[in-house]
Formats: structure tokens, sequence, C-alpha cells
């Protein structure tokens, strides 16, 4: 959702990829179709509970990150606490490192990030003649999206079914569509009982249930194991039949990296769970969410004392160097109207 992020990882549109299409022989240029997207009003609320921790205290949470097709206006950060933002150092993610007082430790205290957003489909025509991007990327990025995480391994089962599941294909675009299709095919979202949630490739390769962690976990290995670049993206759905209201928990998508193309969007979690739109999440992800941050395994900065997060979407806080547990969250939305074709004339 390719990308010119604050990252290393960056893609660059060529303007010259979309066609001119000549009418009636009179030289007129039909415009571009309109790009579908949508502005809103987002709210990320946390309460840190009082510790009677000694030692200092932080918080750490993600912050989202302008690109091609996110544009990021207006963050605030609101707390009586002293804030500044950071990065991590592999990934290049987005932070804001909130730093208490041992007065403000001691009673709990709570922080608010808001900031608006207009958030534009990511789309790649991969079957010929559409628009193509021409893909700058860092080769140290591009070397880690091709390694394992802890629970993203790229041997033993993992590699056998990436072997399997590709065998025959003659290029990394189509052996990345029997990677698509067999998550698809295998998986089933299912949030019940434990072990969900965590992506754990082998996991979801057994249990072959889960939820969008779980299937892109298994999507990433697979791919990585065949040699392609594939990484791990983060932030919230927006609900696409409403226009405010809280949102209950995070949603992941990956992309995969093709020569000469850049990064290519996929959301199969949303492909099984709306299979009229899998052919669509195959290169493409929808203006219905908002990206937060990359990656796997992740080291905040200044570096936790505790072992590097899963994935970083929700607020993290050590006092005395030890994890704080029962942080409250809210996250909302609100959607701002579109302009009317009256005001858009003037």
């Amino acid at each position: 959702m390719p990308r010119l992020r604050a990252s290393a990882c960056a893609t660059i549109l060529v303007l010259g990829a979309f066609a001119v299409l000549l009418s009636g022989g009179s030289g007129k240029s039909e415009p571009a179709p309109a790009i579908p997207a949508r502005t809103f009003a987002f709210t990320y609320q946390v309460r840190v509970p009082a510790s009677t921790a000694a030692g200092a205290s932080y918080l750490w949470l993600p912050v989202p990150q302008s690109d091609s097709f996110q544009e990021i206006r207006d963050l605030r950060m609101e707390s009586t606490a002293a804030n500044r933002l950071t990065r991590d150092p592999e990934y290049g993610n987005r932070m804001v490192l909130f730093t208490p007082s041992a007065a403000q430790a001691a009673a709990g205290y709570e922080v608010q990030l808001r900031f608006t957003v207009t958030r534009r489909e990511h789309r790649v025509e991969l079957r010929g003649g559409g628009p193509r991007q021409v893909a700058a990327s860092s080769d140290a990025l591009l070397r880690r999206y091709l390694q394992a995480d802890k629970l993203v391994p790229l041997d033993g089962v993992i590699a056998a079914l990436s072997r399997e599941q590709t065998a025959g294909a003659a290029t990394p675009l189509e052996k990345a569509r029997r990677v698509y299709d067999y998550v698809i095919a295998t998986m089933r979202y299912d949030k019940s009982g434990e072990g969900w949630g965590r992506g754990d490739a082998i996991w979801a390769c057994t249990a072959k249930r889960g939820n969008c962690t779980d299937f892109h976990s298994l999507f990433i290995g697979m791919m990585r194991a065949a040699g392609i670049p594939a990484r791990f993206e983060i932030g919230f759905p927006i609900p696409g039949d409403k226009s405010e209201g809280e949102i209950p928990g995070y949603h992941c998508w990956a992309e995969f990296y093709l020569e000469g193309v850049g990064w290519v969007p996929v959301d199969a979690s949303e492909a099984w769970k709306t299979p009229a739109k899998k052919e669509y999440f195959f290169g493409a992800h929808d203006a219905n969410r908002v990206f937060f941050t990359f990656g796997r395994d992740l080291r905040l900065s200044p570096e936790q004392k505790g072992d590097p997060l899963n994935y970083f979407i929700y607020p993290y806080a050590e006092a005395g160097g030890q994890p704080v547990r029962n942080l409250q969250t809210r996250f909302a939305f609100r959607d701002f109207p579109a302009p009317s074709a009256a005001a858009a004339g003037r």
C-alpha cells in the first residue's frame, strides 16, 4: 500500500505509465480514472496503569507513515508526559517515545495520538499493458525480506511446501500466484480457540486456520523460501460500511517484490473472506485501511529491555526494565465527507 516511505524501501511511479487515449482523432486526451480514496480522522488512545516499579518508565507508540498511497496530516501527541519522535534502526518505522516522570508513572497516565489521513487505493496491474512502477529499493532491506523471522522459518515444512506449490512455475509472478492461491484454498479465517494471531507460519501450516497475521505469515514464509522478497505490513481496518466508530483491532497484509515492477500488494485474508474479490486482492489494497509499520521481531528506539516485538501496532511500555501489563486502548475513526460536485467545481 510501490511506496515512497520514510524507510529505505521506496518506489517511484513512472509518470508516463498511463497511456494517452485519443478520441475521434481530435487530439484530446481522456482523463485518467480517479483513484479510489478516503479521508478520515483517527484517534489512538492509551491508558497506562499506575506502577510501583522502581526505575525509569517508557511507553512506545507506533506512528503512521506517509507514502505514495497514504498522506498523514495534523499529527498530534497529547499527554502530560514528555515525548519525542524516533525511528527503529532496521525498518525505519516511526514511533513516539513517552517518558513520564516518577509521579506520573506512579499515578498512571493517558496519551492520545491524533491525525488525519487520506488513504488511496494501491493497485498494480499485473496482466500486461497497464502502469508499471520502477522500484528503487535498499539492497539491505531486500535481503532482510528474504530472511527468516522468529515465527516464520524458511526451512523444513515451509521450504518443502514452497517447493511443492511453485514447482514448474516459470516466473516469480507465477510463483507468487501459486502461493497466494494455495494459502487462500488451504487456510480458513477462524479466530476460535487458541494459537491464532501470533503469525506463526508453522502453526498456520498445521492448523490451516487463523487471522490475517497467520494467513500472511504463511504467504510470506513460502514466498521468501521461493527466493522472492516479501514484507509484512500492519495497521488498522476502516469499515467500508460506516462513516465513524470504534475499531476493535488491527489488520495486516503483505507485499512482494518484482524486478521492474516494485512492491506488489496482496491481502490473502480479505480475499478469503470475500471470494468475489480474490482477483482484486492479488495486486491491490483498497482504501479502507491505514498503514502503521513494517516487519516482525522489532527492536524499538531507544531499544526496549524486553524481547523484540512480534509486530508493532499496539502500545508497548516498560517500567524498571520490565514490560507493563494491562494497557488500556481505544481506536476510533471519523470520515470527512467527500467534497460536493459544486464545491469541487469552484
